[in-house]
């Protein structure tokens, strides 16, 4: 957290009190970043309320607060246009879920940004504060090639940052995979030693962030199933999941993880993109 500099914060036209813009100020008050301000419409002008924020947050001490309204063919792709055009490390949106039959026939706009936007997003879900909350950071461990390892160290490294930030506590998770008696490795006949291996790959992140065993969640199931019930359990406040990109695929597709967990989690979601996928995204914007 402490490496963004600039923070780009997507305003809802349709919502005047911005969950997003609460968000951003409490990371900006500790980081120093600069706030653009973003306001996507093609309809109205909403430059005497951009305006009206840019000096409220001036008053409050944010020195460094720019605006803009724009739009480009969709909503994320206007964000995208925006976030690669000012430099910006991560993008705050509102989530609100999208009713049942409109995602059954569509898909979310919100997915459709956390697909295709090359830096971090974070989606706010709600307004709670964070402060003394815990955070959750949610690892695959069973993936250890070195991109999916460093995809690790930054979600343990960016919930540890917040953590910090919010004078709470870290919690990190790893689902597992059930027993598999026709698996080669015998590892992976048992529940206690596949168990046991997710523990010991994260053995390194307790040792690194000081991490407690109570702290660590290794649990047997499907990760968009067992991370909604940790979090519910212990009433998460921010939930941090990672993606890498697909080779094959055109475009560096999410894993469907983020984007099922996504509604299901009450908390703010802060999703990041392994190295691979945010080179591959930010080709793709600039073509």
């Amino acid at each position: 957290m402490q490496a963004v500099r600039s923070i780009l914060v997507v305003l809802d036209p349709e919502h005047a009190h911005s969950r997003a813009l609460t968000r951003a100020k409490l990371i900006a008050g500790v980081t120093g970043a600069r706030l653009h301000l973003l306001m996507c419409d093609r309809k109205h002008d909403h430059s005497a309320l951009l305006s009206l924020l840019g000096s409220q947050l001036h008053d409050d001490g944010y020195d460094n607060v720019t605006h803009e309204q724009t739009w480009h063919e969709t909503l994320h792709e206007s964000i995208i246009a925006v976030q690669q055009a000012e430099g910006c490390e991560l993008v705050i949106k509102d989530h609100r879920p999208d009713n049942p039959l409109k995602k059954a026939l569509l898909t979310p706009t919100d997915w459709k940004l956390l697909r295709q936007c090359p830096c971090a997003v974070l989606m706010v879900k709600n307004e709670r504060p964070w402060t003394g909350g815990v955070i959750l950071a949610a690892v695959d461990v069973g993936n250890e090639d070195e991109d999916h390892r460093r995809l690790h160290a930054s979600i343990i490294d960016h919930g540890y940052a917040i953590a910090g930030l919010a004078k709470g506590e870290l919690h990190v998770i790893s689902a597992h995979p059930s027993p598999m008696l026709a698996s080669a490795d015998p590892v992976y006949q048992l529940s206690e030693t596949i168990e046991q291996r997710y523990r010991e790959a994260c053995q390194r992140f307790q040792a690194e962030y000081g991490i407690a065993p109570e702290c660590l969640h290794v649990k047997e199931g499907p990760a968009d199933v067992i991370i909604p019930e940790i979090e519910q359990e212990y009433d998460a406040v921010v939930t941090v999941i990672g993606t890498v990109a697909r080779t094959g695929i055109t475009g560096a597709l999410i894993g469907n993880t983020a984007e099922v967990v996504l509604d299901s989690l009450q908390g703010d979601v802060l999703v990041l993109k392994s190295e691979e996928a945010a080179a591959h995204l930010a080709e793709l914007a600039r073509g």
